[in-house]
């Protein structure tokens, strides 16, 4: 009999940090999330979760290697574009340990649902990086319907072979984790990654199939989409999960398994990130906190609440510490087990996060309650836990602060390779296409 935990990791994209019912719900006449709640009633809720990135390929690189993604070279690029098709050096080595091939290694059964955007074929793909089965998407966004990227290429694949499915990829990605789980047993140990892309534009509901046909390829949609529909696929996102909670539970599975749910960066534009200020793209609190919700019922005590600051990387080293797993010396890992915090939400001792961005030459640190920050070659200063807002800048109130943060973030930087000179920025939209607010 197998007693090591089972791990099922759900990724949503481009979800705020207000969206969930469990985080005071983003305004919509009905519960959008009653599944996810249900985990956070049933588990642990996180109110400092923090993305390793505002932007989502370069948190899945940190999230599959547990290390700052500064270090690998497609992280990079913000985020991995459809004109990095091909690209032998844009993406994830398969050469890097991962968390699936780590648990792979160690014994555990492994599968990926949903959006990889981790680097294309021939060169990277999931199956490359630990994964036993695949079944989703290689880009960084597809139509939900027609399952075509930005490029209009079809995109859609189980395992390296390119299928042609009708339906809804929310539910197609569900329906593909459910199934999965139906074939395992408590004699072996898994990994499953569900990796939605919603609620990631294209803003399509499942009603909104003659929608899809009139944007491909023009699915950034910078002229549709409405908070009813961003509301409804966070609803069918939520449905889908809770197929999943299900089909543990049949399987006898549920009470050894650890289950987390978080997003991949702060919200785009229909989401709600209040009370903080910015969102995708931006290293202000609005891009970078995330909710985040474990529950394991072996393990964690239900209704419990965590402020202890963490990032996305850390919950590989959670979940390779779990399976009993070891660093190797010649692949350490940045992130930290967050076992003592499952154990006693209370429990945050001193750390310190980093962030960069080539975009907008973007810094930040944070260090409790502190928070250093530049944007523009302007710097700030902040106290996040009583200004989470970030509108009081305390830099010539605490000038010797700044200075001491500043050097800090200094010395780290020197630590991580530079910025390529031909890394990339992707923009969706500029000011021509939504304005942009004045304060």
């Amino acid at each position: 009999m197998n007693t090591r935990p089972n791990f099922i990791f759900i990724l949503a994209d481009d979800l705020g940090s207000a969206d969930l019912g469990c985080y005071g719900g983003a305004g919509a006449p009905y519960d959008v999330s009653p599944n996810i709640d249900r985990m956070a009633r049933e588990g642990l809720r996180f109110t400092h979760a923090l993305a390793n990135s505002p932007v989502c390929s370069p948190t899945r690189f940190a999230l599959l290697t547990g290390c700052y993604q500064y270090r690998f070279r497609g992280a990079a690029e913000e985020p991995l574009g459809r004109s990095e098709r091909g690209s032998s050096v844009l993406g994830l080595p398969p050469s890097i340990p991962t968390l699936a091939s780590r648990l792979r290694d160690a014994g555990y059964r492994t599968a990926l649902t949903g959006k990889w955007h981790l680097g294309y074929a021939p060169a990277f793909g999931p199956r490359k990086s630990g994964y036993g089965y695949f079944y989703g998407a290689t880009s960084g966004a597809i139509d939900y319907f027609t399952h075509k990227d930005s490029r209009g290429t079809h995109d859609l694949w189980e395992n390296e072979t390119e299928v042609h499915e009708d339906g809804y990829f929310t539910d197609l990605v569900s329906d593909r984790a459910v199934n999965w789980i139906s074939e395992q047993s408590s004699e072996q140990p898994f990994l499953l990654s569900v990796h939605y892309t919603a609620p990631h534009w294209p803003w399509e509901t499942r009603d909104d199939r003659a929608e899809a046909e009139r944007i491909t390829p023009r699915i950034s949609h910078n002229d549709g989409g409405s908070l009813d529909k961003y509301w409804r696929m966070i609803h069918h996102m939520d449905e889908g999960i809770g197929r999943i909670l299900a089909a543990l539970e049949a399987k006898g599975l549920a009470e050894s398994t650890l289950v987390v749910f978080t997003s991949d960066n702060g919200g785009e534009r229909f989401s709600k990130n209040w009370p903080f200020v910015g969102g995708k793209m931006d290293l202000l609190e609005g891009g970078l906190r995330v909710p985040l919700v474990a529950r394991w019922p072996a393990r964690i005590k239900a209704s419990g609440v965590s402020a202890t600051p963490n990032l996305t990387m850390d919950w590989t080293a959670t979940m390779l510490h779990a399976a009993g797993s070891v660093d190797p010396p010649d692949a350490p890992l940045d992130g930290v087990d967050l076992a003592p915090v499952l154990d006693d939400p209370a429990f945050n001792p001193p750390r310190k996060l980093y962030w960069r961005m080539n975009h907008r030459k973007q810094r930040a640190l944070r260090d409790g309650r502190w928070k250093y920050l530049m944007v523009d070659a302007y710097e700030y200063l902040f106290d996040v836990e009583t200004d989470s807002r970030e509108k009081a800048n305390m830099a010539k109130r605490e000038p010797e602060r700044l200075l001491a943060m500043r050097a800090d973030w200094e010395a780290w930087a020197l630590t991580m390779p530079g910025i390529p000179e031909d890394a990339k920025v992707h923009l969706v939209y500029g000011e021509a296409d939504i304005p942009r607010p004045t304060g």
